[in-house]
């Protein structure tokens, strides 16, 4: 046995059967192994970005690690954007990155370069093996790190000829380290809070807000009053029509800190205390009031749901205590109902409402429209339950990949991506690989032809309207991006809409095929 076929039965071993790949000659003999292994999917990105991030996307709705496989530090280089957005997501990704062979190195050919150090900020754990005898157990320390609480990115760079090399075998599975409950005094005091009376909020992260960490949250709002909140850059948040209420913060500060401003208390599942994406001159990046108490019930990588339940206990809130009480869904559950389907002109109100009606049950919506989609969440929060996927780490071109790792995951449901034509032009590659794959992706483009939120950012400064030159960097027109044409060169059919009614008939008719197709909505 090779040293590549040890690292991929390693991984197999360890529940890893999805590479999201683009390699190269330093993979050949990984390549080999997979052409043999079928255990393993492999989904071929044409542009790496468009790699890291399907293998977020999978890893989100999966909760266990997709692989990606790429090549030399220049590849793994052009995917760092969408791991910058999955380390923030926290989710468990293990990347297996081609290195020459080590007496190769020394000649210092055009794509040798530094690996770990082009690796290491994104990721928990890193290793170059070192032979093929080692390669399988350090695949397997791999597994056991991305998976570890509350999921990391691991980095296994293996040279060519520790891959091509005899001598492989495949280890026992390493030991994925046990989620650390939260202190109990950091419990007592969140019940504490609880009980005083005081307005109190809950931000929630991870898997809290999904699930069985979702449900405990909902019962403890119930019964307390306290308010649940997400983060604005959400990792997965399931949602609507009788599911407990939970309120994303928003991004914009002046919205946030009026959303927050009536709590005296905040207490932290795993989320970090809630700050403005960026300073601004003579502003507060604070979104709370100096006056609110902030409280960690669980630390990032703690048992978020062990955390809830052992708070749950704390305050004496079971199944039983409610049994007189209303439902949740009558309680704290965001009750059922869709907007009426709007007619006319093409309006961001509008668009939200066509999207709140027709969305289908059980959907999955990846969201980077953060100016055309604001209005989005609103609009959607009777609708049938689904769950809301965005952008953790805010480097733009997330959603068409996410979405592709998310429809990977999850076959059998219909998955809706929100995206702007500035952020989609970053990794419009992924288009390509939804049609090779026959994904269930329907792709709405916002196309305003501005990087509109840079124009906002841009009135923070007093300075009076942007210039000419200034307008030159924020608008992506002169020529007009042709989204249906570009989708129509991957393979993805497309449709460019000019009224509500049309927007509705398109989105019906993307949610009724069976594959991937494109909106294009010029605002």
């Amino acid at each position: 046995m090779n040293g590549a076929e040890s690292l991929i039965r390693a991984l197999v071993g360890g529940g890893v059967d999805t590479c999201f790949t683009n390699p190269g000659t330093s993979e050949i003999h990984m390549v080999a192994e997979l052409d043999r292994i079928a255990e393993v999917r492999c989904v071929l990105g044409l542009f790496e970005g468009v790699v890291t991030g399907a293998a977020d996307g999978y890893a989100r709705m999966t909760e266990k690690p997709a692989w990606t496989l790429l090549h030399l530090g220049p590849g793994f280089g052009n995917g760092l954007a969408n791991l910058h957005n999955a380390s923030r997501a926290q989710v468990p990704i293990i990347n297996v990155i081609g290195q020459h062979a080590t007496y190769h190195l020394r000649h210092d050919t055009p794509l040798t370069s530094d690996i770990e150090g082009i690796a290491r900020p994104y990721s928990k754990w890193l290793r170059t093996s070192r032979s093929a005898a080692e390669v399988g157990r350090d695949a397997s320390e791999a597994v056991a790190a991305a998976r570890t609480a509350p999921g990391q990115i691991a980095t296994l760079i293996v040279p060519a000829d520790v891959a091509w090399s005899e001598g492989g075998s495949v280890p026992a599975l390493a030991v994925v380290p046990r989620t650390p409950m939260p202190a109990a005094d950091a419990v007592k005091h969140a019940a504490a809070m609880l009980r005083s009376g005081v307005r109190t909020a809950m931000l929630l992260t991870g898997n809290a807000l999904y699930g069985k960490g979702l449900a405990i949250a909902g019962r403890i709002a119930a019964a307390t009053g306290a308010k649940l909140f997400a983060p604005y850059p959400v990792t997965r948040l399931e949602r609507g029509a009788d599911l407990p209420a939970v309120d994303r913060i928003a991004y914009v500060l002046e919205q946030a800190v009026e959303q927050l401003k009536e709590f005296r208390q905040l207490l932290l599942v795993g989320a970090r205390v809630p700050m403005a994406y960026f300073a601004s001159p003579g502003k507060d990046s604070a979104f709370t009031s100096l006056e609110c108490q902030i409280h960690p019930l669980a630390s990032p990588g703690e048992d978020y749901v062990g955390g809830l339940e052992a708070l749950e206990a704390e305050l004496s809130v079971g199944r039983a205590q409610l049994a007189g009480a209303k439902t949740i869904g009558e309680t704290i559950g965001e009750k059922r109902g869709r907007p009426a389907l709007p007619e006319g002109d093409i309006t961001l109100p509008g668009l939200a409402a066509v999207v709140g009606a027709l969305l289908p049950e059980n959907a999955i919506v990846v969201d980077e429209s953060m100016t055309s989609g604001r209005g989005m969440m609103a609009a959607t929060k009777g609708a049938p339950p689904h769950d809301w996927l965005g952008n953790t780490g805010g480097s733009i071109g997330i959603a068409m990949p996410l979405a592709v790792g998310a429809a990977v995951a999850r076959p059998s449901r219909k998955v809706l991506c929100l995206t702007a034509d500035g952020s989609g032009m970053y990794t419009l590659q992924a288009l390509w690989t939804m049609a090779r794959e026959g994904l269930d992706v329907t792709t709405v483009v916002f196309a305003n032809r501005d990087y509109a939120v840079l124009k906002r950012e841009f009135s923070y400064l007093g300075v009076g309207q942007p210039g000419p030159r200034a307008l030159g960097m924020f608008e992506i027109g002169r020529p007009d991006l042709d989204w249906v044409q570009l989708a129509k060169g991957m393979g993805v059919p497309g449709t460019r809409v000019s009224s509500l009614a049309g927007f509705a008939k398109a989105l019906r008719d993307g949610f009724e095929s069976a594959g991937p197709s494109l909106i294009e909505v010029p605002l």
